[in-house]
């Protein structure tokens, strides 16, 4: 049972009885927060119930008259509407507020610095190749001429410098479009909103970007002048084929700067952005003519323009420039240092381009030097069968066995098949098989055989991996490369380099950096050491019998020479190895390393007796400098190859400080070892170059089984080193030497290079004594002697007394007289 509290009546006995009490509880369990709410609730609508009862009928209000009743409602109106509108207002701004906490900062067009093309240029402004991730160049609005201004106004946005940043009328305009569509078609975007679309936000159609766009547009619109917003418009916009901005796009389309297009060609321009891939003229330039017509004719609604000179613009046909060729082939050696060169100048900031890199590369040294380069390769090749077809015959390499693991090294290959269709040959190295792409393989295939044709199969080839045994693409590696390296002898700028056939970006730059033995070219530096040091002359004369050596004994490649010793001259001309470890032996092997250093040769060389045959492995660019030394009279310099480097802004930034010539040599000994070296040319192993009909001084030069092959020279003008071999020093063959595998390349270049230039002679210095002498003793001539040459001497440095004569050939008496002497 229930307990409850005993009743009390109340205090005035007027309460409810027991009876009609509801039992209170002494306890009860506790409700949870839904009950609760229920409870009053509940309670809340008996009290209003019981309200309602207990009021009493109002009496009848009297009708108003209309005018009050509508100026009652008239204010319920006003009062909602005001409502309303405080309601929109701070809907307004709270959306504003929510869109403007992480809008981008107006700052970034402030201080605009997009990517842009990083331009190499040869010593004469032509571009020999570009660097970018957006080939794009920043032009200043003041440079832009009118017409392309307006021009792009008529296209995009005639009320630009009348409007406030948004185009009202055009916003509405896509609104109801985009509605009936039930998707954004159109935007109504102002040149103002484009620049913020393209510039801080992204092109995606959504309404969080269009808020987001009108609100910064017209904030800029506060921060910048209109002239400003135009600027940043005109050099971001794209204009297709990869272009953005008007600079690219009028060198594209035009093969001109933006600063001298014409009206009709601003118009075709202005008229791109709407679509560059549809109304390109290198895609389809009657649409593009439509597109053009357009153009001006907005321009003549809005009279930007007087009507003759439209209409003039409007006849003026199409003219396009021609499609930019591909630079890199031309000197991608070069673009790979110039590359570093900006970094190690500018930094990070070499990313963002715009930069002007001017090197001293002469374009038509440059393509002469490729193309000796080419041309003495593929002589090699025709000399040793090397071009297609292939068949197999008795002699034929066996394959390589095994599994192939060293990606960097060539391959023998058996051919197994091959698709016509997608033009490849399958090969066999070993364990692995790999297919060769043809198409990329012009060297080996000039006349464009299909694969069936070009080798047969069995045919044994030498190829290389690509990526790794693993990734199973070959390259074939039949031939050898080669290198060519041009220095001005004046100067010291490189004019030409060429590191290999190819000429691809990425590729080894062997002529800079490809260590190879220089064989008998290093003996230009163990004689003109020997010049230098006063310990020879040109008269000199050396042992040419190995017997005649001790400890190390090279052999002559000649065998008929070791009979008898030889005038330095003499062994130079024809290369007698044994008379150079002579002279070597005598000048001493430590002060040839360090005068080598003096000349520029940094590469790692030994002091012993095989450094007079060039046995340590240098660069076809260090020889070329050590040369440029004796070309120049005496002083070395070290080539350069980047003369000027501007920035964005047209500023000249500073380059690392070019060391002065330093003497290395008295201009009279460079002359002696000069006219020593056109020995070499005029009765010596390079008798070729006589063809260059003027005096060239060089050496030819040979390594052991002719793995390389080399001529260096220079006239007055330039210096020039030239090697061939394989990159994995393979032999070139028993019959190819100097003169066959380097010598013609050398030739073919320095008749390019010095094409409509004057012959002129090495200038003869003071100090010089020219004097005749024996050519057997290197002693003066006796007087009279027939058969007696003239020999250049450093003065003071002459022989002394006089040639003793042949017995047989005069008298004994007259041979007394000469030996009283």
């Amino acid at each position: 049972m229930e307990r409850t509290l005993p009743d009390d009546g109340g205090a005035d006995g007027s309460g409810p009885s027991p009876s009609e009490r509801a039992p209170t509880r002494l306890w009860s369990p506790p409700r949870s927060a839904a009950e609760r709410v229920r409870a009053a609730l509940g309670a809340l609508l008996r009290a209003a119930q019981g309200a309602l009862l207990r009021r009493e009928p109002r009496a009848p209000r009297p009708k108003l008259p209309p005018r009050a009743l509508l100026l009652r409602w008239g204010k319920r109106l006003a009062i909602a509407l005001a409502c309303l509108l405080t309601v929109a207002v701070v809907a307004f701004f709270l959306v504003v507020h929510h869109y403007e906490r992480d809008l981008p900062t107006t700052e970034e067009l402030k201080s605009y610095n997009p990517p842009q093309v990083t331009r190499f240029l040869a010593r004469d402004g032509t571009v020999i190749g570009e660097l970018f991730v957006e080939r794009r160049t920043l032009v200043p609005v003041i440079e832009i001429p009118p017409v392309m201004s307006l021009a792009a106004l008529a296209a995009e946005d005639a009320r630009f410098y009348k409007h406030d940043g948004l185009n009202y009328l055009g916003m509405l305009r896509a609104l109801i479009v985009n509605l009936r569509s039930a998707e954004a078609r159109q935007g109504g975007s102002t040149i103002t909103q484009q620049v913020v679309k393209n510039v801080l936000l992204t092109h995606e159609r959504t309404l969080d970007r269009k808020m987001r766009e009108l609100l910064l547009a017209r904030r800029i619109e506060q921060e910048l002048t209109k002239d400003q917003i135009l600027e940043l418009y005109l050099n971001h916009i794209y204009f297709g084929h990869g272009r953005y901005g008007v600079e690219e796009a009028a060198r594209f389309y035009f093969g001109k700067s933006v600063r001298q297009v014409t009206l009709a060609e601003a118009a075709l321009l202005a008229g791109l952005v709407k679509g560059p891939s549809i109304y390109s003229p290198r895609v389809n330039k009657e649409r593009a003519e439509k597109r053009r017509a357009f153009v001006l004719g907005q321009m003549r609604e809005k009279r930007f323009l007087p009507a003759a000179q439209i209409d003039a613009a409007l006849a003026e046909p199409i003219h396009l420039a021609p499609e930019p060729e591909h630079l890199d082939e031309l000197a991608p050696e070069v673009l790979a240092e110039a590359e570093r060169a900006l970094r190690k100048a500018v930094g990070p900031d070499a990313r963002y381009g715009g930069y002007t890199v001017v090197t001293s590369i002469d374009p038509k040294m440059q393509a002469a030097a490729r193309a000796a380069v080419r041309q003495n390769l593929d002589a090699y090749a025709a000399r040793h069968g090397l071009v297609a077809p292939f068949t197999r015959a008795k002699g034929d390499p066996a394959p390589f066995q095994g599994a192939p693991k060293d990606a960097g090294r060539a391959y023998l290959g058996a051919v197994t098949g091959a698709d016509d269709a997608r033009g490849t040959l399958a090969v066999r190295v070993g364990t692995a098989q790999g297919t060769v792409d043809l198409r990329k393989e012009r060297r080996y295939n000039p006349r464009g055989l299909p694969p069936s044709r070009f080798a047969e199969v069995g045919k044994v080839l030498r190829v290389r991996f690509e990526g790794g045994p693993e990734a199973g693409k070959l390259r074939l590696d039949l031939g050898p490369q080669g290198a060519l390296v041009a220095i001005d002898a004046r100067t010291r700028e490189i004019v030409a380099l060429a590191g290999g056939y190819e000429g691809a970006r990425g590729g080894l730059d062997r002529a800079s950096n490809a260590h190879r033995q220089p064989g008998s070219t290093f003996k230009a530096i163990v004689y003109g050491y020997g010049i230098h040091s006063r310990k020879l002359t040109a008269a000199s004369m050396l042992e040419t019998d190995p017997a005649a050596l001790e400890g190390y004994r090279p052999g002559n490649y000649d065998e008929s020479e070791g009979q008898s010793p030889k005038r330095l001259r003499e062994a130079l001309a024809h290369s007698v190895n044994v008379a150079a470890v002579s002279a070597l032996r005598d000048v001493g092997p430590e002060g040839v390393v360090a005068w080598a250093r003096e000349l520029g040769i940094a590469s790692k060389l030994g002091a012993d007796l095989s450094l007079a045959l060039g046995s340590y492995e240098v660069t076809p660019r260090e020889m070329a400098a050590a040369y440029a030394t004796f070309a120049a009279g005496g002083a070395y310099q070290e080539p350069v190859l980047v003369t000027r480097i501007t920035g964005p802004r047209g500023e000249a930034l500073p380059l690392p400080a070019r060391p002065p010539p330093r003497p290395v040599m008295t201009a009279a000994e460079a002359y002696i070892t000069t006219d020593l070296l056109t020995s070499v040319v005029k009765v010596g192993t390079a008798k070729q170059a006589l063809s260059l009909r003027r005096p060239i001084a060089g050496k030819t030069g040979t390594t052991n089984d002719a793995r390389d092959a080399w001529f260096v020279g220079y006239s007055t003008d330039i210096a020039c080193a030239v090697w061939t071999g394989f990159d994995d020093a393979t032999t070139l063959g028993a019959r190819e030497v100097g003169s066959s595998a380097a010598l013609p390349a050398f030739i073919a270049f320095m008749e390019k290079a010095h094409a409509g230039r004057p012959a002129t002679d090495f200038p003869e210095p003071l100090g010089i004594v020219r004097l005749p002498i024996d050519p057997e003793s290197g002693m003066p001539a006796f007087p009279g002697q027939e058969g007696a040459v003239e020999e250049v001497f450093l003065e003071g440095t002459e022989p002394t007394g006089v040639a003793v004569p042949d017995p047989a050939a005069i008298g004994q008496g007259i041979l007394d007289l000469f030996k009283t002497q």
